[in-house]
């Protein structure tokens, strides 16, 4: 059961005026093919790990004392370094030292494999907290010169506090809906020896619509929920077409369809526990809505998940 938020974006902010007076583009250009107005990108000195601390503080302040963490997953595509994880240096700088700790890469789908993962460890006895944080920080692999990427993507983290409870009991995790294709690894990639990230924009577009319809229409005949029943559509925040259009083919009425994309961007695994927090702290998810997640990311993979909202303090 999901029992704490948190979220932590980089103060530093650049706008669309900000990325024409660079590029080849405008703010309308932006706007109009990605409903994308600021996004948040880190200082030199700041890592992935150091989103990934404040997050995760913030989720187990929301959990509340009684929250004892044993073990701390990161979903992240932007590790500090190759190796070690990253996770492990999380967990220390948490005061977490001697928990188990480990990262897990499914780029833009991270946090909804990370909830899986999450539970699994739980299921089996092997957890009974676990801190789950989605963390990235693409602006040090995006072109700044790329008038295609760089406007798509901002840095942040966002972290939830998933422990062991009853089906019934107030942010339960109902199904888990999992997905990959290797065959489409050239859509979403940065290759061996090469610095930058790149994408295949209109055939991301295409997969992402239909797996992440697919996957949300599979996770909630798991749930046992019609459409109907879901009060909040939590999508991974790609951009603002790829929302609207997913909910629009699953039914879902436009105002129970969350975004926060336009001030932040895509967060990659940030992205859905980061409008997690917003979604709470702006009173547009409470206690007891069905909430329906649904992502697609690099691999390809992709996935949903259906759950209760928790009973959360502000």
């Amino acid at each position: 059961m999901l029992a704490g938020v948190g979220a932590h974006v980089p103060p530093s902010i650049v706008t669309n005026e900000d990325l024409a007076s660079k590029l080849d583009t405008s703010d309308d250009w932006i706007t109009s093919r990605t409903g994308i107005s600021t996004r948040h990108v880190v200082e030199a000195d700041t890592a992935t790990s150091d989103l990934a601390v404040r997050a995760g503080a913030a989720a187990i302040t929301s959990a509340g004392p009684d929250s004892r963490i044993d073990a701390v997953v990161l979903a992240t595509s932007t590790p500090d370094r190759r190796c070690p994880a990253t996770a492990p240096a999380v967990a220390s700088a948490l005061g977490l030292s001697g928990v188990a700790a480990f990262d897990i890469d499914a780029v833009c789908s991270g946090f909804v494999y990370g909830l899986a993962v999450a539970e699994g460890l739980i299921a089996s006895g092997a957890a009974q907290c676990v801190l789950l944080i989605g963390a990235d920080v693409f602006s040090s692999i995006v072109d700044p010169t790329d008038r295609t990427t760089a406007p798509l993507f901002g840095d942040g983290a966002g972290a939830v506090v998933l422990k062991a409870g009853a089906p019934d009991d107030a942010g339960a995790l109902h199904a888990v809906e999992l997905g990959s294709d290797g065959a489409l690894v050239e859509l979403i990639t940065v290759r061996a020896g090469d610095r930058w990230f790149s994408l295949q924009g209109q055939a991301v577009y295409r997969h992402a619509v239909t797996r992440m319809t697919e996957a949300a229409r599979n996770v909630l005949k798991k749930a046992g929920w019609s459409v109907e029943d879901v009060d909040r559509f939590v999508a991974h925040q790609a951009n603002l077409r790829i929302l609207r259009t997913v909910g629009t083919e699953l039914g879902i009425d436009p105002d129970r369809v969350y975004a926060n994309v336009s001030a932040v961007g895509n967060t990659v695994a940030a992205s859905i526990p980061l409008a997690l927090a917003h979604a709470h702290e702006a009173g547009r998810v409470r206690a007891g809505d069905r909430v329906l997640l649904s992502a697609f990311g690099g691999g390809a993979t992709w996935g949903a998940a259906a759950l209760t909202w928790p009973d959360l303090a502000n």
